[in-house]
């Protein structure tokens, strides 16, 4: 069980406290490490997040987009612990703290995240002999300091690490885009909205696929709502507008697929 995290005060714009959604003892086991048996077995890890946001508006909505869905948050920062293969608990505890204050998008509606406390935790790290954990506290005027939100169809940075990068792509309302990566890299991606098509199927929210490496894959928004895809790169690569031009292959299929959200 989770000791409770240490938290400092947060307030809105005009001083009054923000409220806290705590997400505690997230437990999985993922590659994390620097030694090379870490890079190869999977060890356990746990993660506590502290989400700062203003819910006065969820009692009388009744629905979650005034406030956080957790169990989607849950399979999201499991992807990303899943995808990133840290090396650092530094790293990890940032890559979670900068997706959790992204804005929200159509697809996904929440409040936003004003700032965000995470720990990281390696029970097994030293034999038991003693539990090695990280607590960090982010803000989101310090992770994105005067940031306008990005125009839609953008490719939206998140983190990037010693050997992965971590970014949100966005596909307009009728569009189509090409994601395609480098020969020498393999991605996996995260369905964040509802609707997609991929290579011309449909594609539920929650999924995640693994690409092999060098291939380029179709996404089409037949919807009326910008779509997004989380995205996991190794090593560090984001694309760019001219990469996103690229034509894909035909018949291309990921090697891995699994859901991360529990079935509704």
């Amino acid at each position: 069980m989770s000791e409770f995290l240490r938290l400092p005060g947060v307030s809105d714009a005009h001083g009054s406290p923000l409220d806290v959604i705590e997400l505690r003892n997230l437990a999985m086991d993922c590659i994390v490490g620097v030694y090379p048996r870490e890079r190869i077995v999977a060890q356990p890890l746990r993660l506590d997040v502290a989400l700062f946001l203003d819910t006065r508006e969820a009692p009388g909505a009744g629905h979650l987009t005034h406030s956080m869905h957790l169990g989607r948050l849950e399979g999201e920062l499991r992807f990303l612990l899943d995808a990133c293969r840290f090396k650092v608990l530094e790293s990890a505890a940032e890559a979670v703290a900068r997706y959790v204050l992204l804005p929200p998008s159509a697809d996904a509606p929440h409040v936003p995240v004003r700032a965000v406390t995470v720990r990281v935790t390696k029970p097994n790290a030293l034999a038991g002999h003693a539990m090695p954990s990280l607590q960090v506290h982010r803000t989101e005027a310090e992770v994105r300091p005067g940031a306008e939100a990005p125009p839609p169809g953008a490719v939206e940075p998140v983190h990037e690490g010693p050997g992965y990068s971590v970014y949100r792509l966005r596909i307009q309302p009728g569009s189509t885009v090409t994601h395609a990566v480098p020969p020498r890299v393999e991605q996996s991606e995260l369905v964040l909205g509802e609707g997609l098509l991929q290579q011309g199927m449909p594609v539920a929210r929650g999924m995640a696929f693994h690409w092999p490496k060098g291939v380029a894959r179709r996404y089409d928004n037949p919807t009326s709502t910008e779509q997004t895809l989380l995205c996991v790169s190794q090593p560090r690569f984001i694309p760019s507008g001219e990469e996103a031009a690229a034509p894909a292959l035909g018949g291309a299929l990921p090697t891995q697929t699994h859901s991360y959200y529990s079935p509704s």
